[in-house]
């Protein structure tokens, strides 16, 4: 599943918002919290739990940072009840005055339903974040 959002904003002024995982409570509304399992917080080999509510469903999702280009991308493995990976990109456009922040993710989930169900949660968690970055909002 892919989905994607055009940022008003500089990607240096995007990026502080995904770099600074902790944060991505305050814009996903599926996550709740974050546990980093790992001393470092940032870069590949960070590892962290995530308290995750869908509807009446809950789940900690354990993830892996795998990919960590600067400025540009995160990719994380999942791995526990739910598999696969994820990654967020941000590309600049229009002279860097706009950035396109796309969030893809490959799972396996236990329930059938899931995926449509997160696809709208997701599209609601990028308007969010979208909110955050336009209004001026410091991450954490």
């Amino acid at each position: 599943m892919k989905v994607s959002t055009v940022i008003a904003a500089r990607p240096a002024r995007v990026w502080p918002h995904l770099a600074d995982l902790s944060s991505h409570v305050e814009w996903m509304a599926d996550a709740e919290t974050i546990r980093f399992t790992t001393p470092q917080q940032q870069g590949v080999g960070t590892s962290f739990e995530c308290d995750t509510k869908v509807g009446p469903l809950r789940l900690t999702d354990r993830m892996e940072v795998t990919e960590w280009e600067e400025g540009h991308l995160i990719g994380v493995r999942h791995h526990g009840l739910v598999t696969g990976k994820g990654r967020f990109t941000i590309e600049r456009l229009d002279r860097g005055e706009r950035t396109r922040f796309t969030w893809e993710e490959e799972l396996a989930f236990p329930w059938r339903l899931a995926t449509p169900v997160l696809g709208a949660i997701w599209r609601r968690n990028l308007s969010r974040l979208k909110v955050r970055v336009e209004s001026g909002t410091d991450p954490g």
